[in-house]
C-alpha cells in the first residue's frame, strides 16, 4: 500500500450528479469537498455555476467556492496552488480530501502534479491581443495559436479567450510553446496516491434530458436576474464572463434574441460542452467509469461508487 497521503476525485460532465456522489463519499469516509470548477470558484455566480446550496451540502465542508471576485482571472496553475494548500489542511485534519468538478484541465494538473512555467508576461502583448479579439474574433487567436501551437489548440476551445491569450503569450515572451513547458512540468511524480471516478450515462439522451431540466431549474431560481446583474457589469469581467448560462443571455439583454432562443441557446451550449468534457475525461485512463441509468437513485449510485473504491483501495 502505497504512503503517499489519499485523495478521492469526483469527475464528469455537467449534470452528471458529481456534486450529490460526492457529499455522499465525504459523509461516508469524513471527508471534506475540495471544488474543481472553473466558474464556481466566482462569487455572484451561484446559479450560472450550479453551486451546492447551503442545505445540499448537507453540512460537509466546500472549499474553492465563491471566493473570487469576477473581475479576476483564474487559471490552471493557479488552482494547482490553491488545491494543493486545502488538501494539506484537510489532511492535517485527519480528513479525506474529496476532488470534484468538471474542470478537467484542474483535476489533470493537480494529480499530474504538473509543475507550470511561469512563463513570462507581456502586459502589451496581451492587450493587442484582445484588440485582436474585438476586432477580429476570437476565432481568429485561435487560428494563429493552431498554426503555432496545434496540441494546445486542440485542448483550448476557440471561445476560451483568457487561455487562448495565455497560450499566446508564453509563446511571444519564451520563444516555447505551452505544450513543450507544459510537457517539462509533467516530469516529477505526483505526491498523491489518488482514485478518479467518473460518472456517465449508457444513454447519452438521458444526460441531455437532465442538462435541460437543470437549466429549466436554473430559470426558475432567477437565473435571468442573475445573468442581467453580470451583463451589466460584462466590461469588468475577464474569465467569469465565458460562463454557459450567462454569455448566452447578453443578447435577450440587448433586445437581439427573445429569452426563448436564448434559453434554447444556453441548453445547447451545456450540452455541447458535457460533449467536450467526456472527451476530454476519456482520455485519462487512470478514471474508473460508473455508467448509470435513467431511473438510479442517489443509493444505488453510492453503492456502485463503494464498490469501485473497495476495489482499488482499502479507504
Amino acid at each position: 500500500m502505497s504512503s503517499k497521503p489519499f485523495v478521492l476525485a469526483v469527475v464528469g460532465p455537467t449534470a452528471s450528479g458529481k456534486t450529490s456522489l460526492g457529499i455522499e463519499l465525504a459523509k461516508a469516509y469524513g471527508g471534506e469537498i475540495i471544488s474543481a470548477d472553473s466558474m464556481q470558484i466566482y462569487k455572484g455566480m451561484d446559479i450560472a455555476s450550479a453551486k451546492p446550496t447551503a442545505e445540499e451540502m448537507q453540512g460537509i465542508p466546500h472549499h474553492l467556492i465563491g471566493i473570487l471576485e469576477r473581475d479576476t482571472s483564474f487559471s490552471a496553475a493557479d488552482y494547482v496552488k490553491l488545491a494543493n494548500e486545502k488538501i494539506r489542511s484537510v489532511l492535517g485534519r485527519g480528513r479525506l480530501p474529496i476532488i470534484v468538478g468538471g474542470t478537467g484541465l484542474y483535476v489533470d494538473s493537480l494529480l499530474n502534479n504538473v509543475r507550470f512555467s511561469e512563463g513570462g508576461s507581456d502586459d502589451n502583448y496581451r492587450r493587442e491581443l484582445y484588440e485582436s479579439a474585438e476586432k477580429n474574433g476570437s476565432g481568429s487567436l485561435h487560428a494563429m495559436l493552431s498554426e503555432i501551437d496545434p496540441e494546445a489548440a486542440a485542448s483550448i476551445h476557440p471561445n476560451n479567450l483568457v487561455r487562448v491569450i495565455r497560450a499566446l503569450e508564453v509563446y511571444h515572451v519564451t520563444g516555447r510553446t505551452f505544450s513543450e513547458l507544459k510537457a517539462e512540468s509533467r516530469l516529477e511524480e505526483s505526491p498523491y496516491d489518488s482514485l478518479i471516478i467518473g460518472l456517465d450515462y449508457t444513454d447519452r439522451q438521458v444526460l441531455y434530458s437532465r442538462i435541460n431540466r437543470r437549466v429549466d431549474e436554473m430559470l426558475s431560481r432567477g437565473l435571468v436576474d442573475e445573468a442581467l446583474a453580470l451583463w451589466l457589469e460584462h466590461g469588468r469581467m475577464k474569465t467569469a464572463a465565458n460562463a454557459i448560462g450567462v454569455k448566452e443571455l447578453f443578447p435577450y439583454f440587448e433586445k437581439k434574441a427573445s429569452l426563448d432562443e436564448c434559453i434554447d441557446k444556453i441548453k445547447q451550449e451545456t450540452r455541447r460542452y458535457a460533449k467536450r468534457q467526456l472527451t476530454w475525461f476519456r482520455k485519462n485512463e487512470r478514471i474508473k467509469w460508473i455508467f448509470l441509468g435513467e431511473f438510479d437513485k442517489k443509493t444505488e449510485i453510492y453503492k456502485k461508487s463503494e464498490k469501485c473504491i473497495a476495489n482499488c483501495r482499502n479507504v
